[in-house]
């Protein structure tokens, strides 16, 4: 399977489909909403410090209704808005049953996501940007 770097969920395309996508959007249900419309395999999103009632998560579960794996990191370990570092540096900190089942859990490294999967990298540049 393959995944792709972006740092917004906008930067989504339809080429994305089935692929895993490390993102430096929030997980809430605006960008989860987004994301779905581009039927991921997955995707990691950064947990933007939680927010009031967990709204920085809150897509997560959503996804899960979807039927699209999901997880964030920790925002702490991860700028927001930085897909690169979501990959590079974020450290799962949720995560619904669907990921759970494909082996993500709270405190994984995230690019020990990419072994765990066994993904490969679809896109020639890591962080896709509008041109």
């Amino acid at each position: 399977m393959k995944y792709v770097i972006l740092d917004s969920v906008a930067f989504l395309q339809p080429s994305h489909k089935g692929q895993w996508i490390f993102t430096g959007s929030h997980g809430g249900m605006s960008a989860a909403r987004q994301a779905a419309q581009y039927h991921p395999a997955g995707i990691v999103f950064n947990d933007a410090g939680r927010g009031k009632e967990d709204a920085g998560i809150s897509g997560v579960a959503w996804l899960e209704q979807q039927g699209i794996a999901a997880a964030c990191v920790d925002a702490f370990s991860a700028k927001i808005g930085s897909g690169q570092e979501t990959f590079l540096y974020g450290i799962v900190s949720a995560c619904n049953a669907l990921a759970t089942k494909q082996g993500l859990r709270l405190g994984l490294p995230c690019r020990l996501v990419v072994a765990q999967l066994q993904l490969t990298n679809s896109e020639e540049e890591l962080c896709q940007q509008p041109e």
